[in-house]
């Protein structure tokens, strides 16, 4: 009877993968201060194994970069009686705050569809949205209003063909991370696939926090939200008297 529990307890034990990723970070911590103009992460890595190279297909490297996950509302806008007001509005459960997504060679070449649905790898089903009122036509064009509106400001970003991979053991590339971050864990995922299906996942995480004068402001609007009121009151009204003081010396001389 043990012989049979022994033996059933090792085949519940996962296999080990004939190929497993090795990674590398350039850095895995990013701090925003008051002059952050964005960040470049290199990411690198290996491909570890304990059998010869498999001949059948191409190994194909995808890289995630994903931001704190929130809520977001978005609205749509309509001009009646020549003023623009909101007409229907969607809330859109959960998107990431900053998402990338490096192949390489073309997302359709690396991916199935299938194994994109099961993973959420591509930017659409990293976005979830469980759903509308009946009564909002085009409800989905919220959620890609969402990918729009971040793509143009560099949050989104699809790098195609910007993963580089030598004799199908080295990988790299670089992701651009704009000024404009969230604060939290950037999830960071390494995908091996051959023929479309993926046959390694490797996850990690980028620290991307406020240090300094931004942290400590931001502590304190957080913290203590009247003294933080008051101070942005003083700075205004020192700001504004200067600036008279000094309009009125520019007029005598």
């Amino acid at each position: 009877m043990l012989r049979w529990i022994a033996l059933l307890c090792l085949l519940a034990l996962p296999a080990s993968a004939a190929e497993e990723v090795v990674l590398g970070l350039s850095q895995d911590k990013v701090a925003i201060t008051a002059n952050f103009d964005g960040s470049d992460i290199l990411i690198f890595g290996a491909v570890k194994r304990e059998q010869p190279i498999p001949t059948d297909e191409p190994l194909e490297v995808i890289v995630t970069v994903s931001g704190p996950d929130h809520p977001v509302m978005v609205r749509r806008k309509e001009k009646k009686f020549g003023i623009w007001v909101n007409v229907d509005s969607v809330l859109v459960d959960s998107a990431p705050s900053f998402y990338a997504v490096a192949t390489s060679n073309p997302f359709k070449d690396v991916l199935k569809d299938v194994e994109d649905l099961r993973y959420r790898i591509s930017i659409k089903r990293a976005i979830r949205s469980v759903g509308a009122a009946m009564n909002i036509r085009g409800a989905q064009s919220f959620a890609e209003a969402v990918v729009r509106i971040r793509k143009a400001n560099g949050l989104y970003q699809i790098l195609e063909n910007q993963v580089v991979v030598d004799q199908q053991t080295l990988f790299r590339t670089s992701i651009a991370m704009p000024s404009n971050l969230t604060e939290g864990d950037y999830a960071t995922r390494i995908f091996l696939t051959r023929g479309g299906k993926v046959i390694s996942v490797f996850e990690t995480n980028i620290d991307v926090r406020k240090v300094g004068l931004e942290r400590w402001l931001y502590n304190l609007s957080r913290q203590q939200p009247f003294v933080y009121g008051l101070m942005s009151l003083a700075i205004a009204i020192i700001a504004g008297w200067g600036a008279s003081a000094a309009f009125q010396m520019l007029r005598r001389g």
